[in-house]
């Protein structure tokens, strides 16, 4: 038997910023990453950047280049908030206007016996909410050769590109810099390799700030339609009662995937009430997501058993789905439960759940 798998992608490398520059202007730039706020449209002096607490422990990972992966060290070294006056002279596109640019140093070291050529771990660091939603990265161009100014006042090497290569044994330290919505807060900053684990650093204290979040466990209103309902919505009411890990050997019934063989199952338990006064189908884990620390968003998997037991619910004996020829009654309730796939060190952020109604607002939980 084979499944779908509900693991979205993470957030992009990010995009490309072209600095605005005369010959000998003042404002050029060129190689690093970075980002910044507006479309050239900052003014004024740009103060010096804000330090956020940041968890710093240096932690083994993995980084892969070219189907070849290295071994390191590595570690966020900090984290600082700028404004929109650091990157005036940046043309950025419409939709990342108004955005406040944070600089993230990483220092790492190869542990490896081998060089590294060319070498970017820096673009598998993520800045994220509390809400999971990833920060986007920015990377500056300068099309101007001829611009004699050193930078745009960019902090902690965040003016620069990073070294062509590093010698084993040796380390590297090199900046990443991120737009993040203005007037929130990040709670995370993670790193990612295919061949590795995620590694979580907590920003603060990990929880950023609680912007359109409710608190875990807390009832909230929605609606809920399906074929039965003839098209109108019914009210519902719905809680998460529990956001836990199980094993990979949960599944083992089940055909999966090599790239899939090493993420970690997480079960998320959610009960609905009918306040309506029409039948519902059993499908409101349809309408269940989730997003993680690191920044991915991770849909329902979907797991296909066709020797389901009389009112037996779809899945595994540690979460059931669906209940089969059942109906949820006016005034009655039932619980159901949702699989999402993560790799191993990444955790859930948040739970949602979205309505088939496109006027229903989804609800966002914490997920702990």
């Amino acid at each position: 038997m084979r499944r779908r798998s509900g693991l979205a992608g993470m957030a992009g490398a990010g995009v490309l910023a072209l600095v605005v520059t005369a010959c000998g202007a003042e404002g050029a730039g060129s190689g690093g990453s970075g980002a910044g706020t507006g479309s050239g449209k900052g003014s004024g002096t740009s103060a010096a950047p804000e330090a956020l607490p940041l968890e710093t422990t240096v932690r083994p990972a993995a980084w892969t280049s070219q189907s070849t992966t290295h071994q390191l060290k590595i570690a966020p070294k900090r984290l600082a908030r700028g404004t929109a006056a650091d990157l005036e002279n940046v043309r950025l596109d419409e939709d990342l206007e108004g955005m406040v640019p944070y600089y993230l140093t990483v220092g790492y070291t190869n542990t490896g016996s081998v060089a590294l050529n060319r070498p970017d771990p820096e673009a598998g660091f993520t800045v994220t909410l509390a809400d999971g939603t990833p920060g986007e990265a920015v990377s500056l161009w300068n099309m101007n050769p001829l611009a004699t100014a050193s930078g745009p006042g960019l902090p902690d090497h965040c003016d620069k590109g990073g070294p062509a290569s590093v010698a084993a044994g040796g380390t590297a330290t090199v900046c990443r810099l991120v737009l993040m919505p203005e007037g929130r807060t990040p709670a995370t900053v993670a790193y990612t390799d295919e061949a590795g684990d995620t590694l979580l650093w907590k920003v603060g204290d990990g929880k950023g700030d609680a912007a359109g979040l409710l608190a875990a466990g807390t009832t909230a209103n929605s609606s809920w339609k399906d074929v039965t309902t003839k098209g109108d919505a019914v009210p519902i009411r719905v809680t998460p009662k529990q956001v836990r890990a199980g094993a990979l050997a949960d599944l083992g019934d089940y055909d999966l995937s090599t790239d899939r063989k090493n993420l970690v199952p997480w079960y998320v338990t959610m009960e609905y009430r009918n306040d309506g006064t029409r039948k519902l189908l059993p499908a409101m884990d349809d309408g269940v997501s989730l997003r993680s620390a690191a920044g991915r968003d991770v849909q329902p998997l979907s797991l296909l058993d066709w020797s389901l037991s009389a009112g037996e619910g779809e899945g595994i004996d540690q979460c059931r789905g669906s209940v089969p020829n059942t109906r949820l009654q006016p005034g009655s309730t039932l619980t159901l439960c949702t699989i999402h796939l993560l790799p191993e060190g990444d955790r859930p952020a948040t739970v949602s759940f979205t309505s088939e109604e496109a006027r229903a607002k989804s609800l966002v939980w914490r997920a702990g």
